[in-house]
Parts: C-alpha cells; structure tokens; sequence
C-alpha cells in the first residue's frame, strides 16, 4: 500500500540555515503528531507537503504523487487547517461550507450534499442554520475544520488546531478529529501541547535541527526514556526542598522541584524497589507526604530528554492567523 506521505533526504535551506537536513520519513494511515521545539524544522515540512514550499533537494511524495513535478494532484489530495478559524460571522454554518465547497469548483448541488455531509460529520447539523457569530470558539473551530473537508481530502494536515481555544473546545475538537480519523481521513498535525499528541495520535514524530530524531507510538516513546519517574507531594511547600535532598541519596538524578505545587519528582532505575527505599527516605527525614507514587514518564519528559529542551512558549500559537480549506 503507498504510504501518505514519503520522504527521502530532504533538504531545504534558508540562507545558512538548515531547515530539514535530510529527512527520511513514511507516514501511514491513522493521526500523526509532528513535534519539535521552535525552529526544528516541522513548519517546513508541512508547509513542503502542502506544496507551499519547494523542498531543495531528495524527494517528496504524497499519495504517491511527486510533490515538485506533481504538484496539483497533491492538492487535490490534501486539506488545511491553520491556527485560527476563518469562517464568516455573518453566514450560517451551512453558508460557509456551501461557499467554500463553490469556491473549489463544486456544483451548486453537490455543494449542498457535501455541506449536509460534513456538518453531520462533525457534530454541527443542529446549528448548521444558525449564524457563526453565535458559535462558541469550539464549534467555530470545528467548522473551520468543516471547510477543509467539502473537497473529502484525503490527508488533513492540521497546523496547531486547538491553539486558543478553552479546555472544553479543545475536548471538542479532539472528538472530531479522532471521527475524521475513524471515518478514514488520514491527519498530520503539529501542536505545541504534548497531552493532545498523547491523547489524538497513533503515531509520533519527533524533529529536531531537521532530522527526525524519535518515531514511535506514544507508549513506545514513553518506554524509550527507559527510566521510571518517583512522584512526591509534600504536606506543605517547605517540605519540597528537604523531601528533594531525601530523594537524591537514592537516585543518581537531580530532583525536580516545584514547590507552588507541592511537588518534587526524580527519574529512577530499579522502579518498585526504589519506591520503598523512597518511602524510607522521606520518613527517616520526618516529613509528611500526601501522595508518593511511581510512574512512566510523560511525553513532556520524554520530549526534554531527546532535544534538551522544553516546547516554546504555546503564547506564540496565538500570533499567527494561516489559511484554510485545500491548498491553493
């Protein structure tokens, strides 16, 4: 079966700057998460795959199709989703899609089908006749997901989709996305939240100085920090510095310490046996503990032990306002 996407050696420069450096990569069916901290090279690489940048060198192709000799056929392939919903206030929900479904050459009467169609399919046939305006940030979002779907892409390529939204719009979006995905719609998106890779994608991919530089499922990735993480929150915050220097005579790491939160925690090998020695430590130092529990580590963890650092600050995910609907 021809994979989504394909790449092999690909390069792309600006100035002095690598971009990608050679990047080889096959991506399937299911949601894929693009992560990597500013400047990694993942906008380049979905902006390549959405033909809007020319990659300088190796080869690119989606849907088996060429991205530099066959560039209209990707388009015909793809949908994209920026940032932030462009939708019109002053339409209803079936107008936009309507709209945009004409805007791509659509006949009036299909239009009409596909708009009933992706309404149905994103949860929004009960306000499909009611103004945008009156949309939550949610709702707005998921019909902005709507009008990159009239044309039945088939691989949605989402920039930071759930960038400004609340937790409740966020939780709705995700729901969309994994019906897209159910439905067959293959999806590539980057996002600046760790939890959503983790909760949305089947697959994840890490970049970093353009080169790929972790692949896996979430739960392989996880396994391949190979260590186990000791969690401790202490009575009150004057505890986290002491309850730190207990748990460092039994661990090689450097305790992490929050006190806002109460909360200190340690990377270990040996697992449950150090967990006890833990419970040890912290009662010959006389100090009182609400919770202590051993777990995996987080994607949060896991990202910082592959590149060295945290993501960028998610504030800059509200300054950029990208287009959407297919590729022009």
């Amino acid at each position: 079966m021809t994979a989504t996407i394909a790449a092999r050696a690909l390069t792309k420069r600006y100035g002095k700057v690598h971009a990608l450096a050679g990047v080889d990569l096959e991506i399937g069916t299911g949601v894929t998460a693009l992560l990597g901290p500013n400047g990694a090279g993942k906008t380049t690489f979905v902006r390549s795959v959405a033909t809007l940048v020319r990659p300088d060198g190796g080869t690119l192709h989606v849907g088996g199709y060429d991205v530099a000799t066959q560039p209209r056929e990707v388009r015909r392939l793809i949908g994209l989703a920026g940032q932030a919903a462009a939708v019109e206030d002053a339409m209803t929900g079936r107008e936009n899609l309507e709209m945009t479904a004409r805007l791509y050459g659509v006949g009036r009467r299909e239009a009409r089908a596909g708009a009933a169609r992706v309404l149905e399919q994103l949860g929004l046939p009960d306000a499909a006749d009611r103004y945008v305006r009156t949309y939550s940030g949610g709702m707005r979002r998921r019909l902005d997901l709507g009008a990159s779907l009239v044309g039945e892409p088939r691989l949605l390529l989402l920039d930071e989709p759930t960038s400004g939204l609340d937790p409740r719009g966020r939780m709705e979006l995700w729901g969309a996305i994994r019906a897209l995905a159910t439905g067959g719609t293959d999806v590539l998106l980057t996002t600046q939240y760790l939890d959503e890779a983790d909760h949305l994608a089947t697959r994840i991919v890490i970049i970093d100085r353009g080169q790929v530089i972790a692949d896996g499922t979430p739960a392989a990735l996880k396994g391949r920090a190979g260590r186990d993480v000791i969690d401790v929150h202490t009575a009150s915050a004057g505890d986290t510095a002491p309850a730190a220097n207990a748990l460092r005579r039994i661990a090689d790491d450097e305790p992490r310490v929050d006190p806002a939160t109460r909360h200190v925690s340690i990377s270990v090998d040996g697992g449950a046996d150090l967990l006890l020695a833990a419970v040890r430590a912290l009662d010959e130092a006389h100090l009182a503990v609400e919770d202590i529990a051993l777990r995996r580590p987080t994607l949060d963890e896991v990202f910082l032990a592959l590149t060295g650092q945290g993501l960028p600050d998610r504030s800059e995910s509200q300054r950029s306002t990208r287009r959407h609907g297919r590729a022009a």
